[in-house]
């Protein structure tokens, strides 16, 4: 198990040959648009210039991280990754029976995040969308790692911000899945809002026609992917 204050980290290596993914454009997945590869890369009409974006959609439980990261992944033409997938058993089962994580309990699973988005851009792609709550300052800062093994890897979150009640209600409402009502509130328990000084942070209100919450989120995305590409 790894722990915040381990000094060990992944080894990660830049990628070496931009290779293009060429996906059928017909079928409805997130991760039907052809990837585009590093060295052409351009996203609603912003090169890239071979800079690489992680964009994380964060926020508790009944925000709309997946709905929106599906949205922003099909809009950018970028693979999707969502984050609950990569819990292992032992997380999905305290969370069904009402038990909250720990600390211990995620740094495996943030490094396992950041380690297939580092994968997903190796593989050739210009970015990568993926849902994490990222609850804590701490748990963000461990994504942002990724960018310190290479300086072309931009590291963004977008925080869907709503009050505890309105996501109550949406997860009460919410069939099959393990993260039960009482989850919630032991989220915003632990949360910790992103602070003005995490400059990478774009923070969404979610208390909206998910329509509006959409257009805003690629709306920023792509303003910050063009002010990126200006410091070049």
């Amino acid at each position: 198990m790894l722990t915040y204050n381990s000094t060990s980290t992944m080894p990660i290596k830049a990628p070496t040959k931009p290779v293009s993914i060429a996906l059928s454009p017909t079928a409805s997945s997130p991760m039907t648009a052809a990837t585009p590869s590093l060295n052409s890369a351009a996203i609603n009409g912003h090169k890239t210039q071979g800079q690489q974006h992680i964009w994380l959609v964060t926020g508790p439980a009944g925000c709309g991280k997946t709905t929106v990261a599906e949205y922003l992944a099909k809009s950018l033409g970028m693979p999707y990754v969502e984050g609950d997938a990569f819990h292992p058993p032992a997380n999905i089962e305290k969370m069904a029976n009402g038990i909250p994580l720990t600390d211990e309990d995620r740094w495996d699973w943030l490094t396992a995040l950041r380690e297939e988005s580092i994968n997903r851009l190796n593989a050739g792609s210009c970015g990568v969308v993926l849902t994490c709550s990222a609850l804590k300052r701490k748990y963000r800062d461990v994504i942002r790692v990724a960018g310190y093994y290479d300086r072309r890897i931009q590291i963004h979150f977008v925080f869907l911000d709503a009050p505890e009640e309105l996501l109550l209600a949406r997860v009460t409402q919410r069939q099959n899945h393990y993260m039960g009502a009482n989850m919630v509130h032991s989220q915003f328990d632990i949360l910790e809002r992103p602070l003005a000084n995490e400059k990478d942070v774009i923070t969404i209100d979610v208390s909206r026609p998910i329509e509006e919450v959409e257009q805003e989120a690629l709306s920023n995305v792509l303003e910050t992917m063009a002010k990126s590409q200006d410091k070049l």
